[in-house]
C-alpha cells in the first residue's frame, strides 16, 4: 500500500477526488483501484508543519539579545514540529510507520517549498521507506491521474530540496544575526525599537526608501508652454512650441512674447512623419504580472491576488499560480482549443469568438519549452467554470487569466503614429502628435480603461507638407514639474522582479534576470507583508510610503551590500546551481556563515559614525507609563502559528516570538471600523472563534461576523453570521 502526503487539506481532497475514497480524521482512505491495486492512504501537512528551532534551543546563552553572543551560528540546523500543528504531525507519523505502507508519495506543491515541507516532515518521522514524487501543475482529475501514472523517483527532485533548505537556513543566519546586531547597536543610540533585517526585505525596503528620499528632496519648479491652434484651409489642429525638442520655458515673459508673436501669423506644414507600429498581444500571466495587473485594475494587494488564485487552483480551474514562467509547452497548447471551445459557451466571452487563430501551438511567443521551468504560465484549465458561479473577487482574477489566453489567439493591434512639424512665420517651430488605430486586434479582448492618450496625442486631419494656413489662437499654459510617483503595491512586485536594472555589474544583472530578482514568485507578496508588519512601510490609497522607522534602518545600513540586490543576485545564482546539482549546499552554507560574521562587523563599524539628525528619536523609545495605562504586554493566549504568546502590543496583538523566530502572527485592534476587544482575541486563541461582533463596515454596507482562525491560510478571517455579509 502507498501513502500520499499532500501539502494542505484542500489539495489532498483534490488528489483523492478521481478515486473512490472515504474521509477519516486527518487522512483519506482510497479504495483499491486500477492505479492503486492495494488502495492508498492520503494525508496532508497544514502548510509549514515544521520550523527551524529558535537560537536558545541550540545554546541557552543565545536567548538573551547581546552583542557579545553574536554571531549565532549553529553547528547543525534543526527543525521541530510547530506546537499548534502537533496533532496532524502525529497522524502523518503514525501512517508513515504503518507496516502495510511500502511506498510514500510526496505530493507537496511542485516547487522548492513544497519539496522541503514534505521532506522535513519525513525526516522528523525517521523513515527509510521508498519514496516517489508527484509533480503536477494542475489539480483537474485528468492531471491528477496522469501525475500518479508518471511519478518521479525522489532522486530527481532531491536537489531542489537541498536548494530550499540552503535558502531557509542561510536566510535564518542573516536574519537572526543582522536583526539582533542592528537592534542592539541602535539601542546604544537611544532607539529602543526592534529592527528586523534580511537578505530580501532590506534591499526591497532600500528601493522604497530611495524613492521616498527622491520625493522628499524634489523641488517643484514652474514652467510655461506655448500652445497654438492652426487652420490649414479649414483643417484645424493643435501644436506645441518647441526648440530642439524642448517645449518647456522657465521664463514666463518669453513664453508670452512667443505667443504674442505667433497670433494671426501665417503657418506652414514643414513635414509630416508617419510611423506604423504593431503591438503584439501580451504574454500569458506569471504570478508577478498577474499581481501587478490585479493591483492596477482592482487595487488588490499582491497577497490578496495570490490568495484568490490559490483558491481557483484548488478548485481545479486554473493552473499552479506560483509560476515564474509566461510560457507553456506544446502539450498544454494542444489543450487550448478544447478549453476555449468550452469558454465560448459562456455569455461574457461569446463576443470574442470565433477566434482569428484557432491554435497557437506553433507560436513561440507563447509556446517555448526552454522557458518553462518548474511550472508553465498561469492558464485556465480544461475544467472550465461559468464565472458567474464564482465570488465577485474570484470572477475578476479568473476573468483576467481567461482573457489573456483569448487575446493570445488574436492579431496584433496596429497603430499609425503621426508627427506634424509646423513653422510659424518661418521662425517659430511647433510639433503636433496624433495616433490612429488601423487594426484593433487583441485590444478587442483586453483594453485597459486606465489607459489615457498622451497629452500631445489628438485626432489629426489629413495634412501634407508645404500646406499653408494661419495661427487661429496662441496661448500660454503654466505647469509645475512633478516629483517621482510613489510605487503602488503592484509596481513594487514588478520592481522586485526586475531589480537587476539597479545594478551596474552586467553579469549580476544577467543573474537576476535569469533567476527571479528579489524574492521568488511565491514569496514577494509575503515580503511586502513583512515590511508592513514591521512598520517599515504603510499602504495608503494603494501607494507605498516608507515610514520613519524604515528610513532610519536604511540610513543605518547605508551602502552595505545588505541593502543592495547584489547579494541576492549572488545567492540566487549559487542556489540555482544547488537545485541543478552543480554546486554543494555545504560550501554555500560556509559562505553564508562568513557573510553573517562580515555583516555584523560592518554594522559595528558603521554605528560609530551614525548620525540621525532630522529623525524624532523619541518616537522609537518605549514609554513605560503608557504600558500600564493601555495594558501593553498583557498576555492574550498561545500563538496559533508557533509556541509563543500573543500579547497586547499597543496598536495590535502580536507574538512574543516576533524577534527570535520572525513569527508574523498578528491580530489588528481595529478591523473594518470595529475595535476588537481583548475578550474576543482571547476567545479566538482559546476556542478558535470569537463571539459575534456587530457592525463591521465595508463601504456603505455593514455586517455582523465571527472572527475565526483559518489553519489553511494561517490567519484570522471572517465567519459570517447566518450566512449574511
Amino acid at each position: 500500500m502507498k501513502l500520499i502526503i499532500a501539502e494542505k487539506p484542500d489539495q489532498g481532497a483534490k488528489l483523492a477526488a478521481p478515486f473512490p475514497h472515504k474521509k477519516k480524521s486527518g487522512f483519506i482512505e482510497i479504495a483499491p483501484n486500477e492505479l492503486f491495486p492495494k488502495g492508498a492512504l492520503l494525508t496532508w501537512a497544514i502548510g509549514h508543519l515544521c520550523e527551524l528551532v529558535a537560537p536558545e534551543e541550540y545554546d541557552a546563552r543565545w536567548k538573551k539579545w547581546s552583542l557579545s553572543t553574536l554571531p549565532i551560528i549553529p553547528s547543525q540546523f534543526k527543525h521541530r514540529v510547530m506546537k499548534s500543528k502537533w496533532k496532524q504531525f502525529q497522524i502523518i507519523k503514525e501512517l508513515v510507520h504503518k507496516r502495510e505502507i511500502e511506498e510514500i508519495i510526496m505530493a507537496g506543491d511542485a516547487e522548492r517549498e513544497g519539496e522541503a515541507i514534505i521532506r522535513i516532515i519525513l525526516q522528523l518521522c525517521k523513515t527509510n521507506k521508498k519514496m516517489k514524487r508527484l509533480w503536477i501543475s494542475s489539480l483537474t482529475p485528468k492531471s491528477v491521474v496522469k501525475g500518479f501514472q508518471q511519478l518521479l523517483d525522489e532522486k530527481e527532485t532531491r536537489n531542489i530540496y537541498y536548494e530550499a533548505l540552503s535558502r531557509a537556513c542561510a536566510d535564518w543566519l542573516v536574519g537572526i544575526n543582522i536583526s539582533r546586531a542592528y537592534t542592539l547597536l541602535l539601542r546604544q543610540k537611544g532607539i529602543s525599537d526592534v529592527f528586523s533585517a534580511g537578505r530580501v526585505q532590506t534591499p526591497t525596503l532600500a528601493l522604497i526608501v530611495k524613492r521616498e528620499k527622491e520625493i522628499e528632496n524634489f523641488r517643484s519648479e514652474p514652467f510655461w508652454e506655448v500652445n497654438a491652434i492652426f487652420n490649414m484651409n479649414g483643417k484645424r489642429y493643435e501644436g506645441k512650441w518647441h526648440k530642439e525638442g524642448e517645449t518647456r520655458l522657465s521664463d514666463q515673459k518669453l513664453a508670452n512674447k512667443i505667443a504674442e508673436f505667433c497670433r494671426g501669423k501665417e503657418a506652414r506644414v514643414q513635414s509630416v512623419e508617419k510611423e506604423r507600429k504593431e503591438l503584439q498581444p501580451p504574454y500569458l500571466f506569471n504570478l508577478s504580472s498577474l499581481q501587478a495587473t490585479a493591483n492596477k485594475m482592482y487595487k488588490f494587494s499582491p497577497q490578496k491576488t495570490l490568495d484568490i488564485a490559490q483558491k481557483l487552483y484548488v478548485k481545479g480551474i486554473i493552473s499552479y499560480p506560483r509560476s515564474d514562467s509566461s510560457f507553456v509547452t506544446k502539450e498544454e497548447a494542444a489543450l487550448f482549443p478544447e478549453t476555449l471551445q468550452k469558454l465560448s459557451n459562456f455569455e461574457q466571452y461569446q463576443s470574442y469568438f470565433p477566434l482569428p487563430f484557432q491554435s497557437i501551438a506553433n507560436n513561440k511567443r507563447y509556446v517555448n519549452e526552454k522557458k518553462v521551468t518548474d511550472h508553465y504560465a498561469i492558464i485556465p484549465t480544461e475544467q472550465v467554470v461559468n464565472p458567474e458561479k464564482l465570488s465577485a473577487e474570484e470572477q475578476k482574477i479568473y476573468n483576467l487569466i481567461v482573457l489573456r489566453l483569448i487575446a493570445a489567439h488574436y492579431d496584433n493591434a496596429i497603430f499609425d503614429y503621426t508627427t506634424v512639424h509646423t513653422l510659424v512665420d518661418e521662425r517659430a517651430s511647433f510639433i503636433s502628435k496624433g495616433k490612429e488605430q488601423i487594426q484593433e486586434g487583441w485590444r478587442k479582448v483586453i483594453y485597459d480603461k486606465s489607459e489615457k492618450a498622451g497629452d500631445e496625442e489628438q485626432d489629426l486631419p489629413p495634412l501634407e507638407e508645404k500646406e499653408k494656413g494661419n495661427v487661429e489662437e496662441a496661448n500660454v499654459k503654466e505647469g509645475k514639474t512633478q516629483p517621482p510617483k510613489r510605487y503602488t503595491e503592484g509596481q513594487l512586485i514588478t520592481l522586485m522582479k526586475t531589480c537587476g536594472k539597479h545594478l551596474e555589474d552586467k553579469e549580476l544583472v544577467k543573474v537576476l534576470n535569469s533567476t527571479e530578482g528579489l524574492g521568488t514568485e511565491a514569496t514577494r507578496a509575503g515580503i511586502i507583508g513583512v515590511l508592513k508588519d514591521r512598520k517599515y512601510i504603510e499602504i495608503k490609497k494603494n501607494q507605498v510610503f516608507a515610514t520613519d522607522k524604515g528610513k532610519l534602518l536604511i540610513e543605518a545600513v547605508g551602502a552595505s551590500i545588505l541593502a543592495s540586490p547584489e547579494m541576492t543576485a549572488k545567492w540566487e545564482k549559487r542556489l540555482h546551481e544547488i537545485g541543478e546539482g552543480k554546486a554543494e549546499a555545504q560550501a554555500f552554507m560556509e559562505q553564508a556563515k562568513r557573510l553573517a560574521v562580515s555583516l555584523i562587523e560592518e554594522a559595528k563599524e558603521k554605528s560609530v559614525t551614525w548620525n540621525f539628525e532630522g529623525y524624532s528619536l523619541e518616537a522609537f523609545k518605549t514609554k513605560s507609563p503608557s504600558k500600564k495605562r493601555t495594558g501593553i504586554g498583557t498576555k492574550m493566549g498561545k500563538c496559533k502559528k508557533c509556541d509563543g504568546d500573543i500579547i497586547n502590543k499597543g496598536t495590535f496583538y502580536g507574538c512574543t516570538n516576533y524577534k527570535t523566530k520572525n513569527c508574523t502572527f498578528t491580530v489588528s485592534k481595529k478591523i473594518l471600523g470595529k475595535t476588537i476587544s481583548q475578550a474576543n482575541v482571547k476567545k479566538v486563541l482559546k476556542d478558535g472563534k470569537s463571539g459575534l461582533i456587530k457592525g463591521f463596515k465595508k463601504g456603505d454596507k455593514s455586517f455582523d461576523a465571527f472572527l475565526i482562525y483559518n489553519e489553511k491560510e494561517e490567519k484570522i478571517v471572517f465567519s459570517f453570521a447566518e450566512g449574511k455579509q
